[in-house]
């Protein structure tokens, strides 16, 4: 478990499923990831049953974003590794109510600092849907960097949309 003054970032129990169930099916997220069709109770129980907790192995690690009142509050992943070049992707969402107190800004600090010093990961970036300034400001505020733009990077029920590439060397 890593902890900070305001959360504490820890494995997926099955006390999380709910909350799973939740993000994983709010569709105004889906144009950012790659799903395309909800998920069930079932099959995020098994994902959760399932999970190894190898990050090397999975090559994917989801943790909960959880307050110090033990409420859980969000998820941050760390998906595509690439063992060779000792990157990763990822990515943070937390939950409407509980945006804009620092969770999101102190999760990723912490987890930047759990993967480069456990992990041996180099450097992690993230996608940012343009036109999406809270999520850019989030990662610049936590040191990334804007570094290129990929057009027409996601299909979205609006039509195509372009990403920023935001890099954090570690």
């Amino acid at each position: 478990m890593l902890r900070g003054s305001k959360l504490k970032l820890r494995a997926v129990e099955p006390e999380d499923l709910d909350l799973m169930y939740l993000i994983e099916n709010d569709t105004e997220l889906w144009p950012c990831g790659e799903t395309t069709v909800p998920f069930s109770h079932y099959a995020l129980k098994q994902y959760i049953a399932e999970s190894t907790n190898d990050f090397f192995h999975d090559r994917q690690l989801r943790l909960v974003i959880e307050t110090a009142d033990d409420i859980s509050v969000g998820f941050v992943d760390v998906q595509n590794y690439n063992p060779q070049h000792h990157r990763a992707e990822v990515g943070i969402v937390v939950v409407p109510e509980q945006q804009r107190h620092g969770l999101a800004t102190e999760a990723l600090r912490l987890l930047a600092g759990y993967v480069s010093a456990h992990l041996g990961i180099h450097q992690l970036y993230a996608l940012v849907p343009e036109g999406n300034d809270a999520s850019a400001a989030l990662f610049r505020k936590c040191g990334y960097k804007r570094t290129a733009s990929l057009q027409d990077w996601l299909s979205t029920p609006a039509g195509w949309q372009s990403v920023s590439v935001f890099q954090l060397l570690v």
